[in-house]
């Protein structure tokens, strides 16, 4: 009961927030200027076969895997303002046995689409940062072994090991990481950023250079903290009946450990169906981090009710009518049945 009662106050707080800012933008309208949006630097690399190392094929591991997530859905929006619930989430794979938590947050913006997206990516960053911090302080019966050996324990994060400032993990988890002897590796589904010699995709580049087995490509990149890339780049592919390979950062401080010892515990969660060659751990983070429709018509009841009380509701609706003329000729009634966000920009 006191967890609930913590939440409801939290997203109670959120709607005060939600009003005053859209009250505002009704009173004065856009405030010049925006957000800039900062690109990840461009990594190029020329394929070098005698950095390819196999994997260890493991069928288990005597240790633990902890990955965090946090999915964005639009509540209500209009050209210069969005409503969107965040729903961050962990998941922690011991043997067969899968532990799971999550929090949500309602994030209220004026700007455009561009301005609403970096702050998105910026709130999401912070939201899996926090989320991750709380499981590994508050479930250390789950999270360590008898022996108290966080050794064993492997954190995965959704992206890459850029940390401190605009659209990044905290430094605070990092050195939490660092500190306890976590293994923390960062994960990405997608790597627009990674370039071969010719501008081409390094990961399918590398994957036609690479053997069919299990397989670590490192380094692709070194870590450079003057640019908050916190992490040695490498390119994994975890299970030999995949078709998939992923962009896979090993933290500065793990990487005076053999590479393919540490990444081999990898491949006994990454051959179950349901995520082709992706670590179980994060798939399972990513799918509790999809609120149900129930839910997301609930929030979406919650928000117009504390607009109504403001005044404001007439108003903005009137605006997101002007931007949802297309969705309604799709027949989509709620913007969340349409638009969400996953931070893949």
């Amino acid at each position: 009961m006191e967890e609930a009662a913590s939440v409801n106050e939290t997203i109670r707080k959120d709607l005060a927030e939600m009003e005053n800012r859209l009250k505002i933008y009704i009173d004065k309208g856009r405030v010049a200027g925006g957000v800039e949006v900062r690109e990840e630097p461009v990594v190029a690399e020329r394929p070098d076969p005698a950095k390819f190392k196999l994997l260890k094929k493991t069928s288990s591991f005597d240790g633990q895997f902890l990955a965090v997530d946090c999915g964005t859905r639009t509540l209500k929006r209009a050209n210069n303002w969005g409503v969107y619930l965040m729903r961050a989430t962990y998941a922690l794979v011991k043997e067969r046995q899968v532990y799971w938590g999550y929090q949500e947050r309602l994030c209220t913006i004026v700007g455009d689409a561009h301005v609403r997206r970096s702050y998105l990516q910026d709130f999401r960053m912070g939201m899996e940062s926090h989320i991750a911090l709380q499981a590994l302080s508050n479930a250390p019966s789950q999270l360590y072994d008898v022996h108290k050996d966080a050794r064993r324990t492997y954190l995965l994060l959704d992206g890459s090991s850029h940390f401190g400032g605009e659209r990044k993990f905290q430094v605070s988890l990092y050195e939490k990481c660092e500190n306890d002897g976590i293994n923390l590796l960062a994960i990405s589904k997608n790597s627009p950023s990674l370039h071969d010699e010719k501008g081409r995709d390094l990961i399918a580049t590398t994957y036609t250079m690479a053997p069919h087995e299990p397989w670590v490509y490192y380094p692709a990149g070194k870590a450079d903290k003057d640019r908050h890339q916190y992490g040695d780049i490498s390119i994994v592919k975890l299970c030999a009946e995949s078709l998939h390979a992923f962009r896979c950062d090993v933290m500065e401080y793990l990487t005076s450990r053999e590479i393919g010892e540490l990444l081999s515990p990898l491949t006994c969660i990454a051959e179950d169906p349901r995520c082709v060659g992706y670590p179980i751990t994060l798939w399972l983070a990513h799918d509790f981090s999809k609120p149900s429709d129930s839910m997301l018509l609930s929030y979406n009841d919650w928000v117009e009710e504390a607009l109504k009380e403001a005044g404001l509701l007439e108003f903005l609706r009137r605006e997101e009518s002007c931007c949802s003329f297309a969705d309604g000729l799709h027949g989509i009634k709620h913007a969340f049945e349409w638009e969400w966000w996953d931070g893949q920009f």
